[in-house]
């Protein structure tokens, strides 16, 4: 194994990770929570992470589909543009969150709108455009969504 240059960090060493939502699960084991994630051991906040963690993933799509030059002449494609950006502006950036349970109550209220643009985007992407890029687009928004309901509805 190559040395490292000095004064660089060990990328392998845990110190050089930071923590993430996945972690926070693990320090909340056996919390009671309102929203049907007690089963799991997620407080509030650690489902807050969670749910941001997976918006990453809905915003690169997102911003794929936004700039493809398909969703010039697609009012259908231009819709799942408009309510991906929707249900990320409603729920908000998490450092701006100061109750977990109001960001819960507003994912909850916008879910049906995420489900409903990810399952349009399912139905056209064929019609758009076959490319691996869509379709990865297309497996990626579905992943993603599916693990925002789950921590959204509790796992029901």
């Amino acid at each position: 194994m190559d040395a490292l240059p000095a004064g660089q960090p060990d990328p392998s060493s845990p110190e050089n990770h930071p923590a993430s939502a996945d972690d926070d699960v693990a320090n909340t084991a056996g919390e009671n929570r309102p929203g049907g994630n007690a089963e799991v051991g997620l407080s509030s906040l650690a489902i807050v992470l969670a749910i941001d963690e997976q918006l990453t993933h809905v915003w690169m799509v997102r911003t794929f589909l936004k700039h493809a030059d398909e969703s010039e002449d697609d009012e259908d494609l231009r819709e799942v543009v408009r309510d991906l950006y929707d249900f990320i502006l409603a729920v908000g950036p998490t450092d701006a969150v100061e109750d977990p349970a109001v960001y819960l109550k507003m994912a909850k209220k916008k879910l049906r709108r995420l489900r409903g643009a990810t399952e349009l985007y399912e139905a056209i992407q064929p019609e758009v455009s076959g490319h691996t890029n869509f379709v990865m687009a297309a497996r990626s928004l579905r992943a993603a969504v599916d693990r925002i309901a789950g921590l959204v509805t509790g796992g029901r």
